[in-house]
């Protein structure tokens, strides 16, 4: 069954809405105008009995008529009974002669012929304080009844065309009304898949459309914003497995090549196990790092080890540059909130980073402030400039003293993971030689 679209829901409830209050004030119309019609018939009839009585002479107890009344004149017809007999009665049908014989018997009052359509009323007529005859006087509810269905008929089809118009100005207004939230919700939509930085940008918000605007200008922006940071993850992502891979493929295709002897296999195997250890470490920080975002419990990690560890990994290009990689242990122990590999993911960018550019030595000091735990990675590089402090943690943005095959991407990646978990890592600008601080929760 096809669910119907606010627009038809909104139309439907406007038409019921109407219909009730016409019916409503069509019953309501009719019930008055039908009282009215019957009161009006009832009063005429008392007007006819009191002018027929006037017509009448008493004397010595009998009733005599001073004028007949013109039989041919319409709703003129008058009974009058003295004493059982009748002395006046007009031409009826014997239906109605015999309900006004009837009517004559008792104290008076009215009474209607439905087979006739015709209403009786009756008044007695006193001579010295008793009642010497009774007057009867009939009249047609004929004219009442063809009013009656004349209103009941008008009303019912001015109701209907009143609805009709009504429901016909409602669909007129709802479509004019929800015409541009459709446009815009398509134009949403459209934006999100082809255009990221298209807006509304209909200004502060006054009305309900200008509100829907400014709703639909957030959506797209957080959409626009999970979408590069999507892009930005898979890059990074690349960025982190692609070296661990392609020294799992060099060793591998180099020990393919010829035969070997044990002792170069188990080398190589030793270097493949190592760069699917770390593979595999990369994958539990950015399981990690997902985790704590998702608001999971978070794990803890002694700092000095982790950078140890970091270190560690940073251990084959330390060799390759000659440099001297030094990590201060702090004088008593210093726990992070951070998960140990998801921590070592933050560092080892910056650590990577400085070895690159550090020319002889490279330091890492750990310690606490501002209620968390800091890490103070410098090397005796050429630094950074202070324009560059913001744009080399950009994806694919390289300093000016930039040397070597980076992509750019490391410190991006650091401080993106720092981010997850409250931290941040940022470059210190006019210091000797290059100096980051990575900011940690502390556990």
């Amino acid at each position: 069954m096809t669910r119907l679209g606010i627009r038809n829901r909104l139309l439907l409830l406007v038409v019921a809405a109407v219909a009730v209050a016409v019916v409503g004030l069509l019953a309501a119309f009719n019930l008055i105008l039908s009282s009215t019609l019957d009161t009006n018939a009832r009063d005429a009839l008392r007007s006819r009995a009191a002018a027929s009585v006037e017509l009448l002479a008493i004397s010595n107890g009998r009733i005599s008529v001073r004028e007949t009344p013109d039989a041919s004149a319409p709703d003129a017809g008058m009974w009058l009974f003295s004493r059982g007999r009748v002395l006046e009665h007009p031409p009826a049908s014997p239906v109605v002669d015999v309900a006004a014989r009837a009517l004559a018997g008792r104290p008076g009052g009215f009474a209607d012929v439905s087979s006739a359509d015709v209403r009786l009323y009756a008044v007695p007529v006193p001579a010295n304080g008793r009642r010497a005859g009774t007057v009867v006087v009939a009249t047609s509810l004929a004219p009442y009844e063809q009013t009656r269905s004349l209103a009941l008929v008008s009303s019912l089809v001015l109701g209907g065309l009143l609805l009709l118009l009504v429901g016909l100005a409602a669909r007129w207004l709802l479509a004019s009304s929800l015409r541009p939230v459709v446009r815009m919700t398509r134009q949403a939509a459209t934006w999100s898949e082809r255009d990221l930085d298209r807006r509304f940008a209909l200004g502060e918000p006054h009305d309900e459309l200008t509100e829907l605007a400014a709703t639909l200008d957030s959506l797209l922006d957080r959409v626009a914003a999970s979408l590069r940071h999507e892009q930005r993850f898979s890059a990074e992502l690349s960025h982190e497995l692609r070296t661990p891979l392609a020294r799992v493929l060099a060793e591998t295709e180099l020990a393919l090549k010829r035969e070997r002897g044990v002792e170069e296999y188990r080398r190589a195997l030793e270097v493949v196990r190592g760069s699917a250890e770390q593979l595999a470490r990369i994958v539990d920080a950015l399981v990690a790092a997902a985790r704590y975002e998702a608001g999971s419990r978070h794990g803890t990690a002694d700092a000095y080890t982790v950078a140890s560890e970091a270190a560690a990994a940073c251990a084959g290009l330390v060799a390759a540059r000659g440099l001297d990689l030094a990590v201060e242990q702090p004088a008593h122990p210093i726990r992070i909130g951070v998960e140990r590999d998801l921590a070592e993911r933050i560092l080892q960018p910056v650590l990577e980073n400085a070895c690159r550019y550090g020319t002889g030595t490279v330091t890492v000091q750990i310690g606490r402030a501002d209620g968390g735990v800091r890490y103070a990675v410098s090397d005796d590089g050429p630094g950074v400039l202070d324009d560059e402090r913001e744009r080399i943690f950009e994806p694919g943005v390289r300093g000016t003293a930039a040397a070597g095959d980076g992509s750019g991407l490391g410190l991006s990646l650091a401080r993106r993971l720092a981010h997850t978990v409250t931290g941040d890592v940022e470059a210190v600008a006019g210091a000797s030689g290059g100096r980051f601080l990575i900011r940690l929760p502390a556990g």
